[in-house]
């Protein structure tokens, strides 16, 4: 199955981000959904169809391409920086893959399958109130509730219009970009280029940042043993090959900040979200494994005793998150 999902996978981006034709069928199928995308968009812009609010304000950070282009670590970089300059944030996400779909507080020692691997991160590096749910409405009420927050980050909500929201950050890849600007299945967007435009803040992970854009850059901390062990410089694996173990919707990127940390990685890479067992973590030697930080939250029980998780963390202007912050105190009563 999970062969499957890599070919499918491939397949797919190949088309989305390479020099593969989407062909006409696929075509097709982008223009209906193009149709349903712009239909729900008009309804929340014109109020037919009102998102409900959460009673503190909102920030969204999501993207329109389909996988990862950093909206976890900006997540967190925006959840220390508001603390920072006085704010008392919460987050609340989707969840992805948990097994429940309703309203539940994330603590540090849940299990990924019960809140999901993203929001389980979150709340381990930032110690910020973190809540889950299908509805991020009811997440959001939960935090809100508890009188602990006066602000919100939606992890991933972009195009989840039944929250009402106060400030939008897009999050490009800056590598891959919007890919071939097509709609799925054609393209890799779930809405129109044109939505970017809505959007109070466009952040671009790596690459190039262009005019009026939001350069962010991401940079890998020491690595953690699973054992508990002081961390170790990821200098000091340099002289030997490592095995690098990334199953996020863009592996090669982990691959490539290790090599410019001046690492020799031997790739592994898995479908995003992958259910991660111990023999994907044994590679009959005694290399170092290193593997990104959310794998690691859902490998913890299963990692070998050469196994290292590497944290990154989301670079930004200062700039930008004094203007976040300034956003924030114009919506205050």
């Amino acid at each position: 199955m999970t062969s499957l999902r890599a070919r499918l996978t491939q397949w797919f981006e190949r088309r989305w981000f390479g020099d593969a034709h989407p062909g006409v069928a696929l075509r097709a199928l982008a223009a209906l959904f193009g149709r349903v995308a712009r239909a729900r968009r008009a309804a929340f812009v014109s109020g037919r169809r009102p998102g409900e609010r959460a009673g503190v304000p909102v920030i969204v950070v999501g993207n329109l391409a389909v996988g990862g282009a950093g909206k976890t670590p900006l997540t967190v970089a925006l959840v220390e920086a508001l603390r920072r300059r006085g704010f008392r944030p919460g987050v609340i996400s989707r969840g992805y893959g948990r097994q429940d779909a309703g309203a539940r507080r994330v603590d540090a020692d849940d299990l990924p399958a019960a809140v999901g691997d993203e929001p389980l991160l979150i709340m381990r590096r930032t110690g910020a109130p973190v809540a889950v749910a299908a509805r991020r409405i009811e997440a959001a009420r939960l935090l809100v509730a508890s009188g602990e927050v006066d602000v919100l980050v939606a992890d991933d909500g972009l195009q989840h219009y039944a929250l009402a929201r106060d400030i939008e950050v897009l999050v490009i890849d800056g590598r891959r970009r919007l890919g071939n600007g097509l709609l799925l299945p054609a393209g890799p967007l779930r809405e129109p280029v044109q939505r970017a435009a809505a959007c109070d803040f466009i952040v671009v992970n790596g690459g190039e940042a262009g005019a009026g854009e939001v350069p962010m850059r991401l940079a890998l901390a020491n690595a953690i043993p699973f054992d508990g062990a002081e961390p170790r410089a990821l200098s000091s694996f340099q002289g030997e090959p490592v095995h690098a173990v990334a199953g996020i919707a863009d592996p090669e990127r982990f691959f490539r900040a290790l090599r410019a940390a001046g690492l020799d990685p031997i790739p592994h890479p898995f479908p995003d979200h992958h259910p991660f067992a111990a023999s994907d973590l044994r590679f009959g030697d005694a290399l170092p494994v290193l593997m990104t930080e959310k794998d690691a939250v859902k490998c913890a029980r299963i990692a070998p005793s050469n196994a290292w998780a590497v944290p990154v963390s989301a670079v930004l202007p200062d700039e930008f998150l004094d203007a976040v912050a300034a956003r924030l105190r114009e919506l205050s009563p």
